[in-house]
């Protein structure tokens, strides 16, 4: 395995640690506006990533995460702490049709890994399908960024940084799950920005 980064073995655990410590934190202003009716979760992302957040931790746990393991469970943590609010201050309907395909996909996932016990299967077909749930989130901040909370993407694009160098070896299995994190977050962020740059609002979260 090659190294990420020439850090010391010792450092990882802090990594990890820190990677969940920022994860945690960066739910609590999104759960704070969400309760004072600021942020409007976007109910269909939010289901899906919180399914597929538990089968992500899972697999990275069958395949032998350490470090990384603290950002994988905190932010499985989060996002059902976020799907639970969502269900009365949230936005959007929870399950349209294309929402059933991709939660029977992440099922299909988990059989494959049953039958191969080999978490890879089900983490890739995870990390697809989030992706695809995401894109929700990403179209909702650009077209109404006032309903999310920036402080929250930031933090999370922070601790996927912190969690993918806390995985220490270029193990592309344990990477995905944070480098696809750290994408989403990327992602939202810039949509944020666009947005608000385009309607002409100033970042206040």
């Amino acid at each position: 395995m090659f190294e990420i980064a020439p850090l010391p073995q010792d450092w990882l655990p802090t990594f990890g640690v820190l990677s969940a410590a920022l994860s945690i934190g960066a739910y609590g202003p999104y759960i704070r506006d969400t309760l004072r009716g600021g942020t409007e979760p976007q109910r269909a992302s939010w289901l899906i990533w919180s399914c597929l957040s538990v089968i992500a931790f899972c697999g990275q746990m069958a395949e032998g995460a350490s470090q990384s393991l603290w950002f994988a469970g905190a932010q499985m943590t989060g996002t059902v702490t976020v799907t639970l609010l969502s269900i009365r201050r949230g936005k959007g309907s929870f399950l349209t049709r294309p929402d059933e395909r991709m939660l029977w996909l992440a099922l299909i996932g988990l059989i494959v890994w049953y039958f191969t016990e080999t978490a890879a299967y089900a983490l890739a077909m995870t990390i697809t399908i989030s992706l695809l749930g995401g894109t929700l989130t990403v179209a909702k901040a650009y077209r109404a960024p006032e309903t999310e909370t920036a402080s929250t993407w930031t933090l999370s694009f922070i601790a996927s940084c912190c969690a993918i160098v806390s995985v220490g070896t270029l193990d592309w299995v344990l990477l995905a799950y944070p480098l696809y994190l750290f994408t989403l977050n990327g992602a939202i962020i810039c949509a944020l920005a666009l947005g608000r740059a385009a309607a002409g609002v100033q970042p206040v979260k």
